[in-house]
């Protein structure tokens, strides 16, 4: 269905305080930076920023929903003939190889990791989404699968394929926060993927393949 112009407008208006939000964070520091500040700056009043986003850490990760679910998303678009596991390293290659933002692979973006070393809160929610990200991924491989609540393998598998992500984001946002080019980089990172495979057992390599019929 097409936008209304009522979810238009919201949705223009969760992007500005978030963006004004974003900046005043980057530049001034998150725990400096108040919500009367974020409203002041973006023209509303304080309710209506807690109407869009309930705690001020929502303003930082506004687009972790997106996050969360995108291993899962690669799981369910794998190939036929393909694991989940493969799914996830090929899509992660796409991206290193397309040097994509999305991994942090841009200029400007050891502020965003700044801004979050030097915030606890941020850390802590940072810490959190991790695990939501292996929560969701979880539920999909038993999906996927067909395991039973008490078949243990889709949390371990789980686990391996986050462990995947977050040592290409890891690596990305040290090497990035160090001052590096995001071209060089995006080679090193590729040879790292290629390291984290070979460490990868086959039984997670071969898990949850999909039926090539």
């Amino acid at each position: 269905m097409a936008e209304g112009l009522r979810e238009r407008k919201k949705r223009e208006t969760r992007q500005r305080i978030s963006d004004i939000a974003t900046g005043l964070f980057l530049e001034h520091g998150f725990v400096t930076v108040t919500i009367a500040e974020v409203a002041e700056a973006a023209d509303v009043s304080v309710n209506t920023v807690y109407n869009y986003f309930p705690a001020k850490e929502d303003l930082f990760f506004d687009r972790s929903s997106g996050v969360v679910e995108q291993l899962s998303r690669w799981v369910r678009a794998r190939d036929a003939g393909e694991s989940a596991a493969r799914a996830v390293l090929r899509e992660l290659r796409g991206e290193i190889e397309a040097v994509s933002p999305r991994l942090g692979l841009m200029e400007g973006y050891d502020r965003f990791m700044r801004c979050i070393h030097e915030a606890p809160p941020l850390r802590s929610r940072l810490w959190s989404l991790q695990q939501e990200i292996h929560d969701h991924l979880e539920a999909t491989l038993r999906e996927e699968t067909g395991a039973v609540d008490a078949d243990p393998l889709p949390g371990l598998i789980a686990g391996q394929i986050c462990w995947v992500h977050s040592e290409v984001f890891v690596h990305i946002g040290r090497e990035m926060v160090a001052g590096r080019n995001p071209d060089e980089v995006s080679r090193e990172v590729l040879v790292l993927l290629d390291d984290i495979e070979e460490l990868l057992s086959e039984k997670v390599l071969n898990y949850a393949v999909r039926d090539p019929s």
